[in-house]
């Protein structure tokens, strides 16, 4: 265990925050309650209440409450404008190139663990804490942290901290890594704290109910300017035409509005031709990818070919792969069975059993 000293903790109102914040207190270290305030307002001025969300307006109540009953400081931050210029921007400008991306990663490495660490600094702190089902390790080879799986494996959240980087991890504490989701509630009924039985967090916090094709429209006024509808090619022959190809992901199938005899999937979104090529299931297959912006955690480099377990999207299980890092810095990947619906824009995570060795974002499949 670490030495006992001031951390700030990242509290969203929910069960799992809530609970990392308790045993901290219970461990003995100085503990700041933080919740950040970003985008929870609607077109008519009023909080946006999403209960799925892990930033919900009533969160930040909720986190206030928790802190009261720990007799622990709770501060929030404004980081509305820093959101809406990384996260939410992101999210818009990727759909807006034909890709899929994933907020909760650009969240973590640019707001998390961002101006949150800027605020443990303000505030003497010399961790940060959060309540993610993961383990921060250290690789005694090479003194390089990595993230290992969290004890509950089915709640494991170490595919959205791949882009962590090594001073994160060293300030970083998860104090729910031994714990399961059940675990947990019943630590939060101990304390008497009010969230022991909250609903989790499902959707993309400023995403009610999951409509991002709603959201963008709305945060894009001009999009008919940007994107207009164009054409379904299928073997190079013109089969329909799509709504605009923001609206459409890979491996999609639902929601195409054509008409074939066997079911067709997208295959590719060609945001520069303004074309969704399609396939069967078959034709969705990839062979590999290459992904960018390469963080590796456990090792200091990945110069020579070597198999690990990848995963390509969150709910991914994991399939063997050899992964190396080549000379133009890119993460190649060479799938030992072949792997459907690689989506640019999602990240590419590698593992070695249960520890992550690093990640990338998918830039292209081949």
């Amino acid at each position: 265990m670490r030495d006992k000293k001031k951390v700030l903790v990242a509290m969203s109102g929910g069960v799992d925050s809530s609970v990392a914040a308790a045993l901290l207190v219970e461990q003995g270290f100085e503990v700041i309650g933080l919740t950040i305030a970003t985008h929870k307002i609607d077109d008519d001025c009023r909080p946006v209440e999403n209960k799925k969300s892990c930033c919900s307006y009533t969160g930040s109540i909720d986190a206030y409450r928790v802190c009261q009953i720990l007799g622990i400081e709770h501060k929030m931050i404004d980081l509305t404008e820093t959101f809406k210029n990384t996260v939410i921007n992101n999210f818009i400008e990727e759909y807006l190139h034909g890709r899929t991306p994933n907020p909760c990663v650009e969240c973590n490495t640019k707001i998390k663990w961002g101006p949150f660490l800027t605020k443990a600094n303000e505030y003497g702190a010399e961790y940060l804490a959060t309540g993610h089902y993961a383990k921060i390790m250290k690789n005694e080879n090479n003194g390089r942290y990595f993230i290992r799986k969290g004890m509950d494996k089915s709640k494991d959240q170490s595919y959205a901290l791949w882009g962590l980087s090594q001073e994160q991890l060293a300030r970083t504490i998860f104090p729910l890594a031994e714990y399961t989701k059940q675990e947990v509630r019943e630590i939060a009924k101990k304390y008497s704290l009010p969230v022991f039985n909250k609903i989790e967090s499902q959707d993309i916090c400023f995403i009610p109910n999951n409509d991002y094709h709603s959201f963008i429209e709305k945060q894009v006024l001009d999009i008919n300017e940007k994107v207009s509808s164009g054409n379904i090619i299928f073997r190079g022959k013109i089969i329909g035409k799509h709504k605009g190809f923001p609206f459409y992901t890979v491996g999609q199938r639902k929601g195409l509005g054509i008409s074939f005899s066997k079911p067709l999937y997208v295959k590719k979104i060609n945001a520069q031709d303004n074309i969704i090529e399609v396939g069967t299931i078959e034709e969705t297959y990839d062979n590999g990818l290459i992904g960018e912006n390469v963080n590796l955690m456990k090792y200091n480099e990945l110069s020579a070919p070597k198999a690990f377990s990848v995963k390509i999207r969150y709910n991914d299980k994991g399939k063997s792969a050899s992964c190396i890092i080549n000379e133009n810095g890119l993460l190649k990947v060479d799938f030992i069975e072949k792997r459907q619906a690689v989506a640019p824009g999602q990240s590419v995570v590698i593992y070695e059993e249960d520890d992550v060795v690093g990640g990338a974002i998918i830039k292209e499949a081949f």
